[in-house]
């Protein structure tokens, strides 16, 4: 016996001193993790024996402290496998599975009196997971970051959709090229956003997504951020290798830890095929379940809004008034009105209204409370109270007006960056929402960050959007964040928190305008990490119509603003125009009241990003499905099969589509409508204009219903 487990011994040592190895359930992916001569932590990835990373060096630099470099020993290694379903509470199909297999590595620092950390890799079908956890242990207990140097060693001049790095905005329009050619274009990316903070060095933004020459599809990122720092990536353009570059803190320090703590997961999404990539929930299985004991309350919300008014050309404004140095003590009734506020009894009741007959939940309303005369660029700490509003806006009158209807009115909290003064305002502001039947509110973070120096996407900020999301949650509201720091999934563990904007959204159509190829774009990178507040649905794209001077334009067509509620999943939809330029067009604008926002399944039939993207969803609880397809600036023909409806059964789909004549610059509003019969056997062969799309509803039909319509 004794010599039985002196053997035994001896093999375990011998595979502790060797590489470790693991695949993905289904084999096609390969994670090997080893140690170099100098005890550095390296790993590597294959997809179907093709490299995807190439050995690549992990590890921690600390301030004061010994690095998490090198000199380590592993000393114990675990593996394990997990298949299981959950449902979340929302999202884009009813069921999702977390299948992978794990490894977790002990690493020892004998000259560090045995200091140890682990490495846990979980490999799915799909991609892998990785990140760094610190026990509490007596030669461990506090440390700060200088800086991760996590590698990304690439295997060859890739195609790469990219933003320039940044600690304060991601709302950068995306640039293609290869990864060699960044340095070469970084200049005239790098374009003027509010409150940037480019990094200095060569660097790019995650999601960063890739398509290598032999047809790998890479998509590097992060999930659950929680008390960490974003990763932005730094780019070796000569070596195609990229590596973790922290967002540090007002004094230059990357993130204070106390163990027991870990690092946000690294990811790394991977297929031969597109369609592949948009349907990962890799980074959603890497997020915790969320701990709220009651998600009732938590719904979908499909909204319209006192908002885009604001962009068309100034037709309306925020502020109350012109006033200068205003402050919050100051008597707003004795100012002299604008006259061209937005947030109005009158306007407000309109929109009420408006979403009372057709059917939405919900109307936010921005420019309703005091402070917005100078709001901006001031670096202004007590800026907003989020609890007073203007003269012209009647509370209470108006939440019973909506009530009335049967809807709510959405919160708006813009913190102009000032996220102390909210902070110490928030209980009673969320007090205030629940007084007053708000269930959902719209934060904003556009400026500098106060406390002064700390940046958008900091460990400070990071923990700050957490606190809001958690501190709603006790008054059971829901929180949609613009200008925070990209998401990672978190929408999971904190359901509440369930949509961002976090990217370049619709509002920059008004503002120099968005590239046919945008909306291509977005579902690879910004929506890996969840739902995005993109607020589609502009009829009215040429923006000269409203006589304001402005010759901006939308540079989509009418239909695709449509197939945007397909392509962009949220659970929170915005039909962002005017409620008049609806009216203009009932039919279309019918899409945009049926489409569903919450689902049972999802179908990416056909995608390539910067080009196309198809979806088709099914609606929860519901025999109705969804089609959405979107083109860039190239007119294309999507092809749609139906063979995810019941076989045998006959289903009346609602075609939208481009007009013969439709192009986004020329002829956007020109579409058709028609209804056809489909089964699970039909394809549609689809022309999309430049930079159009299509759209369609799939619904159950009577006999009557039927009789008539030609099958397609």
């Amino acid at each position: 016996m004794r010599k039985l487990l002196l053997l035994l011994y001896a093999s375990t040592f011998a595979s502790l001193l060797h590489a470790q190895v693991i695949t993905s359930p289904d084999k096609n992916l390969t994670l090997k993790f080893e140690l170099t001569a100098k005890g550095e932590p390296t790993y590597q990835l294959s997809y179907k024996k093709k490299p995807v990373i190439k050995p690549s060096v992990l590890g921690l630099e600390l301030n004061e402290d010994a690095s998490f470099m090198n000199g380590f020993s592993v000393t114990n290694a675990e593996q394990k496998t997990v298949d299981e379903s959950w449902e979340p509470i929302y999202g884009e199909q009813k069921s999702i599975r977390n299948n992978y297999n794990e490894l977790l590595v002990t690493l020892a620092q004998k000259e560090q009196k045995d200091r140890f950390i682990r490495i846990r890799f979980r490999v799915f079908n799909d991609g892998l997971g990785f990140r760094y956890e610190f026990p509490q242990q007596p030669e461990l207990n506090y440390f700060v970051i200088k800086e991760e140097r996590t590698e990304f060693n690439l295997a060859g001049d890739h195609k790469i959709f990219w933003i320039p790095g940044d600690y304060d905005t991601n709302e950068y329009a995306y640039t293609t090229s290869k990864i060699s050619g960044i340095a070469g274009l970084i200049k005239k990316a790098t374009i003027d956003v509010h409150a940037q903070q480019p990094i200095k060095n060569l660097a790019v933004q995650t999601p960063a997504m890739m398509k290598s020459a032999d047809g790998l599809y890479i998509n590097i990122h992060e999930a659950a951020l929680i008390d960490y720092p974003a990763m932005n990536l730094n780019v070796d353009d000569k070596a195609f290798k990229m590596s973790a570059h922290l967002v540090p803190d007002a004094v230059g320090n990357k993130g204070y830890v106390q163990t027991n703590a870990q690092s946000p997961w690294r990811t790394v999404v991977v297929s031969d095929k597109a369609t592949d990539i948009l349907a990962s929930k890799l980074i959603l299985n890497l997020n915790e379940p969320t701990a709220y004991k009651d998600v009732s309350w938590i719904k979908p919300v499909k909204y319209i809004g006192v908002w885009w008014e604001y962009f068309v050309a100034g037709k309306s404004s925020w502020a109350y008034s012109d006033e200068t140095n205003v402050k919050l003590d100051q008597d707003f009734s004795k100012f002299t009105t604008n006259n061209r506020h937005g947030a109005t009894n009158e306007n407000v009741k309109k929109h009420i209204d408006f979403a009372a007959e057709h059917g939405f939940d919900a109307v936010l309303v921005e420019g309703w409370n005091i402070g917005w005369e100078d709001w901006f660029g001031n670096w202004k700490e007590n800026v907003f109270d989020f609890v007073t509003p203007y003269p012209d806006f009647d509370v209470k009158a108006l939440q019973q007006y909506a009530a009335d209807k049967g809807v709510r009115i959405m919160m708006h909290h813009e913190t102009s960056g000032s996220a102390t003064n909210y902070e110490r305002r928030l209980h009673q502001a969320f007090q205030f929402m629940a007084d007053h039947g708000y269930n959902s509110v719209k934060t904003g973070y556009v400026g500098k960050i106060i406390p002064r120096g700390e940046h958008h996407d900091s460990q400070w900020m990071v923990n700050h959007y957490i606190h809001v999301a958690k501190t709603a949650a006790d008054y059971k509201i829901m929180v949609n964040s613009h200008e925070a720091v990209r998401p990672t999934g978190l929408h999971r563990t904190y359901p509440n928190w369930f949509a961002q904007e976090s990217a370049r959204g619709t509002e920059f159509e008004a503002m120099g305008g968005l590239a046919p190829e945008h909306a291509t774009i977005l579902p690879f990178t910004r929506l890996m990490g969840g739902p995005m507040d993109y607020t589609p649905g502009i009829f009215q794209t040429d923006l000269s119509y409203y006589g304001t001077g402005s010759d901006q334009r939308v540079n989509t067509t009418l239909v695709k603003q449509l197939a945007y509620y397909v392509t962009m999943y949220s659970p929170l939809q915005m039909a962002a125009d005017l409620p008049e330029n609806y009216t203009r067009f009932p039919d279309a604008f019918q899409f945009i009241k049926d489409v569903a926002i919450d689902w049972d399944d999802t179908y990416v039939q056909e995608a390539e990003p910067g080009d196309y993207v198809t979806i088709a969803r099914k609606a929860k609880g519901k025999n109705e499905w969804y089609v959405g397809g979107i083109t860039d600036e190239n007119s294309r023909t999507a092809t749609i099969p139906f063979n995810y409806l019941p076989a045998g059964k006959q289903f009346i789909a609602t075609i939208y589509a481009d007009g013969a004549d439709a192009s986004y610059d020329k002829n956007p509003q020109s579409y058709t409508v028609r209804k056809v019969i489909v089964t699970s056997k039909s394809q549609l062969k689809q022309r999309l204009a430049s930079s159009g799309g299509v759209a369609i509803s799939i619904k159950e039909g009577s006999k009557d219903e039927l009789k008539g319509l030609k099958k397609l």
